[in-house]
């Protein structure tokens, strides 16, 4: 495990305490090249690629394009949901990254098979419950996922939490969620954190593979129009308060509700309603249909224009 006092730039060998953020749909390889060359850390979902085949060629390349300054990881999804885990972990440890983040779920197996190979393992933490497990566990780092992050985000403020991870866990903190600009980063490290991992700020880059008008909705809407919809994966979600979403709501239906509640289909439904979620999600990021459920966090305020990876990075440095 990673000493408190170890720098996110010490840990991952790079130049600012950043990291480009995992994104479903939205992170690809010339995202985590621009970033690696400015200096940054970044990380793609494994989930981005529908083959193990393409995870494989993906890695590849970007081992080829790494910099001195820069190191790349991927983001596993260490649950049931995801039947491509096993392969996903073999391959990233077969072919080595710099480091792996885990998400919803144990990262006992992740720990076992990628720390000795010296690939560091950051965990996705909303509590301090949770934080001290995965601490025994051996991670190396806690991505303190707060209430103002993108996505599947947490429940408590960024002060708060990483106030009380620092406070009670011997191993780094990482903020999650938050951060738009320079003053954002120097305050969540100003309570603890060792550096931030930065996502929907980066939605609207020229790299980014999603659709013009995904990338325009970040630069048009602010904070005050991201909600919470349960209509994704089932889970609480932030997305942009387009008219289709106040139409559709953001609750679950009544027949939803009593399905979750079933111990012995609990598990199915969250399945069924996680793929059929995803493949909505990607529709709307790759295509422009009035159909459209665009994730993003409150950080895209600060999202002015549609811009190179490296011109947004300098926002923060």
């Amino acid at each position: 495990m990673a000493s408190k006092k170890t720098s996110l730039q010490e840990m991952l060998g790079i130049k600012h305490p950043i990291i480009m953020a995992p994104m479903f749909l939205v992170s690809n390889v010339a995202m985590l090249k621009a970033g690696m060359e400015q200096g940054i850390a970044a990380c793609v979902p494994a989930l981005n690629y529908r083959t193990i085949p393409e995870l494989e060629a993906a890695i590849k390349e970007l081992k080829a394009a790494k910099v001195p300054g820069g190191s790349f990881g991927i983001n596993l999804i260490v649950n049931k949901s995801n039947t491509k885990y096993p392969d996903q972990l073999a391959t990233a440890c077969e072919l080595g990254v710099d480091f792996i983040i885990t998400s919803l779920g144990s990262p006992r197996k992740v720990i076992e098979m990628a720390k000795p190979k010296g690939i560091k393992v950051l965990c996705d933490v909303t509590d301090l419950a949770y934080s001290k497990k995965v601490e025994e566990m051996g991670c190396d780092a806690l991505v303190a996922v707060n209430n103002q992050a993108g996505g599947h985000r947490g429940n408590i403020s960024p002060e708060a939490l990483i106030r009380e991870l620092d406070e009670n866990c011997a191993i780094p903190v990482i903020s999650a969620g938050g951060v738009s600009n320079k003053e954002d980063l120097e305050r969540m490290m100003s309570y603890g954190a060792i550096g931030a991992s930065i996502g929907s700020p980066f939605i609207a880059s020229e790299e980014a593979p999603v659709s013009q008008e995904y990338k325009q909705a970040c630069v048009d809407y602010g904070a005050e129009d991201i909600v919470m919809t349960q209509k994704i994966s089932g889970t609480p979600c932030t997305v942009i308060n387009t008219p289709y979403v106040q139409k559709i709501g953001t609750k679950q239906t009544w027949i939803e509700k009593i399905l979750n509640k079933n111990k012995k289909l609990k598990k199915w439904v969250k399945m069924i309603r996680f793929a059929k979620g995803m493949n909505d999600t990607r529709k709307a990021a790759q295509g422009a249909t009035y159909k459209t459920v665009w994730v993003a966090g409150p950080t895209i305020e600060e999202t002015k224009a549609i811009e190179p990876v490296a011109t947004i990075i300098k926002r923060f440095i």
